[in-house]
C-alpha cells in the first residue's frame, strides 16, 4: 500500500510503509551504533551499506529458494523484480551474516564484536516492518477475527499478527538484548541470543499466521517459516554455549 503516489518528470513515486519503516529502522541503528563509537563515521557507512546489500540479497534469494523455487526456476528475470514483494526474512540474515563478514575481513575487525552490535539493534528494524506489513495488510493472520486491530482485506477480517510481530519480535526482542548487553557478557553473546530468540518468537507467532500461499502447512503440520525457524534456534544454541566456554 502506498503512502501517496505522485509523478514528477514523468517518473512515478509511490513510496510504501514497508519501505519507509525499513528506513526509519535503517537511520535509528545508524544513530546507535554511532553513539557507542566504535566504529569510524566512514567504516560505519560501509557496514550499514554491507548489511542493507545483505538483507536485500539474502532476503530476497531467500525468499526464491525457500518459498517458490519451481516458479523462479521458469520465470528467472522475475527474481530482479523485487518490488512485487517476496522478501524472506531468514533469508535476509544468512545475507547479513556473509555482509559483516566481509565487512570484518575488509576492514580487520572482530567479526563477532561486529555480530553483536548490529544484531542488537535489528529488533528496531524488525518491529518498525511489521508494523508496516499491518499497514499495508501484508503477512496476516488467522481468519475471521473481529477482534481489536483486526485488518479487513477482501471483505475478510484477518488477526493482526504483523502487531504481535512487532511486540514480540521488537519491542521484547530488544528489551532481551538490552539487558543481556548489561550482564557478563562476551563476544557472540548477543548474536547467538538473537538467533535463539527471534526463532522462538517467530515460531511460536507462526500458529497465528496464515501460512504461506502456495506452501501452506508442510511436515508435522509446520509452516516453513517455522521449520526455518528450528536451525536458527538450534545453531544460535550451540554457539551461544561454544563462544561462552572459549571466552577470553
Amino acid at each position: 500500500m502506498a503512502i501517496f503516489s505522485i509523478t514528477l518528470f514523468g517518473i512515478h513515486i509511490a513510496p510504501t510503509w514497508y519501505g519507509l519503516m525499513y528506513a526509519l529502522g535503517f537511520l535509528a541503528g545508524y544513530i546507535l551504533i554511532q553513539r557507542r563509537e566504535i566504529l569510524s563515521d566512514t567504516e560505519l557507512e560501509s557496514l550499514l551499506f554491507f548489511v542493507f546489500l545483505g538483507v536485500l540479497l539474502g532476503g530476497r534469494l531467500g525468499y526464491v529458494l525457500f518459498y517458490n523455487f519451481p516458479y523462479y526456476l521458469s520465470h528467472p528475470l522475475e527474481i530482479l523484480q523485487t518490488w512485487k514483494g517476496g522478501m524472506s526474512f531468514h533469508g535476509g540474515v544468512i545475507g547479513v551474516i556473509i555482509a559483516m563478514l566481509l565487512f570484518a575481513l575488509m576492514y580487520k575487525k572482530s567479526f563477532l564484536i561486529i555480530a553483536d552490535n548490529v544484531t542488537s539493534i535489528l529488533p528496531i528494524g524488525l518491529g518498525l516492518g511489521r508494523i508496516g506489513n499491518y499497514l499495508n495488510g501484508e503477512l496476516l493472520g488467522f481468519s475471521p477475527y473481529t477482534g481489536p486491530l483486526a485488518v479487513i482485506k477482501d471483505r475478510v477480517s484477518y488477526f493482526p499478527s504483523p502487531l504481535l510481530e512487532a511486540l514480540l519480535e521488537g519491542v521484547v526482542l530488544f528489551s532481551i538484548l538490552y539487558l543481556l548487553m548489561k550482564k557478563n557478557r562476551f563476544p557472540g553473546k548477543i548474536a547467538t541470543s538473537f538467533l535463539i530468540w527471534y526463532g522462538v518468537f517467530r515460531f511460536c507467532i507462526e500458529f497465528v499466521r496464515t501460512p504461506d500461499a502456495g506452501l501452506g502447512y508442510l511436515a508435522f503440520g509446520l509452516t516453513m517459516g517455522q521449520i526455518l525457524s528450528i536451525p536458527m534456534i538450534a545453531i544460535g544454541t550451540i554457539l551461544y554455549f561454544f563462544f561462552k566456554k572459549h571466552a577470553k
